[in-house]
């Protein structure tokens, strides 16, 4: 093979064994073993042979550079597809400044489960929303809370599995 078509191979080579890493471990993480273990196949394949084709040409060093330049480019486009792909679900944790009736009311109209309840912080009484949703409805979902609420402290913990309970489709708007 040129040299060339080396460089080229083992550099996407590497972008496509990585973004496939990226996408084993979210379907693992999130219980879809099967698919993991396909994808890991794949994976693994790809990689051993891009590895060989350094490993083969230690008197090339740019071959090297080149792998190394493959499995950042990798994890970049492993990031994006994640973020496509938004898989599972997301508990968001909302602690609002404010008298937060017309949010919870807003946010319900919306299509979201919300539970709230009383805490006390540092400014006295506040409330903490709990929303459950698909994690590729959170955008929609944080553009709103801008809306509403600019102070509201948010955080967001990925959820593996949900059982029972209220669990609607947003409302399209």
């Amino acid at each position: 093979m040129p040299v060339v078509l080396t460089y080229i191979f083992i550099f996407f080579s590497r972008i496509f064994d990585v973004s496939l890493g990226t996408l084993r471990i979210i379907y693992l993480t999130r219980g879809r073993s099967k698919l993991a273990a396909s994808i890991g196949f794949i994976e693994v394949m790809l990689y051993i042979i891009a590895l060989s084709m350094v490993l083969g040409n230690l008197d090339r060093p740019l071959n090297i550079v080149i792998y190394g330049l493959g499995f950042a480019a990798g994890n970049y486009v492993g990031s994006l597809i994640e973020e496509k792909v938004a898989v599972g679900y997301v508990n968001v944790q909302v602690i609002t400044m404010h008298n937060c009736v017309d949010l919870e009311e807003a946010l319900r109209e919306m299509g979201f489960g919300v539970t709230s309840m009383e805490c006390y912080g540092k400014e006295g009484l506040h409330r903490i929303l709990h929303i459950l949703m698909k994690r590729r409805t959170l955008p929609v979902f944080l553009a709103k809370m801008r809306e509403l609420d600019r102070q509201a402290f948010i955080s967001i913990f990925d959820t593996r599995r949900i059982m029972g309970g209220y669990f609607a489709r947003m409302k399209a708007k």
